[in-house]
Protein backbone atom coordinates (compact mmCIF):
# COMPACT_ATOMS: atom_id res chain seq x y z
CA UNK A 1 0.00 0.00 0.00
CA UNK A 2 2.44 2.32 0.94
CA UNK A 3 4.14 1.82 -2.81
CA UNK A 4 1.16 2.66 -4.06
CA UNK A 5 0.50 5.22 -2.33
CA UNK A 6 2.60 7.94 -4.80
CA UNK A 7 0.50 6.14 -7.90
CA UNK A 8 0.52 3.88 -10.56
CA UNK A 9 3.18 0.90 -10.17
CA UNK A 10 3.87 -1.92 -12.22
CA UNK A 11 3.50 -5.43 -9.89
CA UNK A 12 6.99 -6.27 -11.37
CA UNK A 13 8.20 -3.06 -10.34
CA UNK A 14 6.53 -3.57 -6.79
CA UNK A 15 7.31 -6.97 -6.72
CA UNK A 16 11.15 -5.62 -7.43
CA UNK A 17 10.70 -3.25 -4.32
CA UNK A 18 9.39 -5.46 -2.07
CA UNK A 19 12.05 -8.55 -2.83
CA UNK A 20 14.86 -5.78 -2.51
CA UNK A 21 13.54 -4.47 0.69
CA UNK A 22 11.90 -7.86 2.21
CA UNK A 23 13.08 -10.60 1.17
CA UNK A 24 9.80 -11.61 -0.03
CA UNK A 25 9.61 -13.51 -4.01
CA UNK A 26 7.43 -12.17 -6.87
CA UNK A 27 4.72 -15.39 -6.24
CA UNK A 28 4.63 -14.07 -2.67
CA UNK A 29 4.80 -10.28 -3.93
CA UNK A 30 1.99 -11.39 -6.44
CA UNK A 31 -0.49 -12.92 -3.74
CA UNK A 32 -0.33 -9.84 -1.48
CA UNK A 33 -1.63 -7.80 -4.71
CA UNK A 34 -3.75 -10.48 -5.25
CA UNK A 35 -5.66 -9.80 -1.68
CA UNK A 36 -5.58 -6.22 -1.79
CA UNK A 37 -7.29 -6.24 -5.33
CA UNK A 38 -9.48 -8.44 -3.79
CA UNK A 39 -10.24 -6.83 -1.03
CA UNK A 40 -11.32 -3.63 -2.54
CA UNK A 41 -7.92 -1.93 -1.27
CA UNK A 42 -6.03 -1.60 -4.83
CA UNK A 43 -7.20 -1.36 -8.55
CA UNK A 44 -5.36 -2.86 -11.18
CA UNK A 45 -5.53 -2.24 -14.64
CA UNK A 46 -4.00 -4.18 -17.89
CA UNK A 47 -1.67 -1.79 -19.83
CA UNK A 48 -0.25 -3.97 -22.80
CA UNK A 49 1.95 -6.79 -21.20
CA UNK A 50 2.00 -5.38 -18.03
CA UNK A 51 -1.11 -4.97 -14.65
CA UNK A 52 -0.87 -1.85 -12.88
CA UNK A 53 -1.83 -1.05 -9.61
CA UNK A 54 -2.95 1.51 -7.58
CA UNK A 55 -4.59 2.60 -3.88
CA UNK A 56 -8.56 2.45 -4.09
CA UNK A 57 -9.32 5.27 -1.54
CA UNK A 58 -12.88 4.50 -1.07
CA UNK A 59 -12.05 1.46 1.68
CA UNK A 60 -9.33 3.80 3.32
CA UNK A 61 -12.08 6.67 4.23
CA UNK A 62 -14.33 4.06 5.31
CA UNK A 63 -11.55 2.97 8.08
CA UNK A 64 -10.61 6.34 9.03
CA UNK A 65 -14.58 7.19 9.43
CA UNK A 66 -14.31 4.04 11.79
CA UNK A 67 -11.35 5.26 13.71
CA UNK A 68 -12.51 8.84 14.46
CA UNK A 69 -14.59 6.79 17.26
CA UNK A 70 -11.11 5.85 18.52
CA UNK A 71 -8.71 8.86 18.24
CA UNK A 72 -10.26 10.23 21.94
CA UNK A 73 -7.94 7.56 23.04
CA UNK A 74 -4.57 8.20 21.03
CA UNK A 75 -4.73 11.67 20.36
CA UNK A 76 -3.58 13.31 23.64
CA UNK A 77 -0.83 11.04 24.42
CA UNK A 78 0.57 11.69 20.84
CA UNK A 79 -0.22 15.38 21.33
CA UNK A 80 2.17 15.18 25.20
CA UNK A 81 4.77 13.00 23.30
CA UNK A 82 4.82 15.69 20.44
CA UNK A 83 5.29 18.69 23.51
CA UNK A 84 8.05 16.19 25.10
CA UNK A 85 10.05 16.00 21.74
CA UNK A 86 10.17 19.61 21.23
CA UNK A 87 10.76 20.31 25.04
CA UNK A 88 13.89 18.05 24.46
CA UNK A 89 14.87 20.01 21.24
CA UNK A 90 14.44 23.23 22.56
CA UNK A 91 16.66 22.25 26.09
CA UNK A 92 19.45 20.46 23.26
CA UNK A 93 19.84 23.56 21.72
CA UNK A 94 20.19 25.79 24.56
CA UNK A 95 22.71 23.19 26.06
CA UNK A 96 24.63 23.78 22.94
CA UNK A 97 24.15 26.48 22.92
CA UNK A 98 25.57 28.05 25.86
CA UNK A 99 28.74 25.12 25.68
CA UNK A 100 27.86 23.07 28.24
Amino acid sequence: MELLADGEMSSGAVSEVVREEFGISQPGVSQHLKVLRENGFATVRPEGARRLYAVNSEPLRDIDAWLDRFRRFWTPHLDALSTEVARGKRERRLREGSGQ
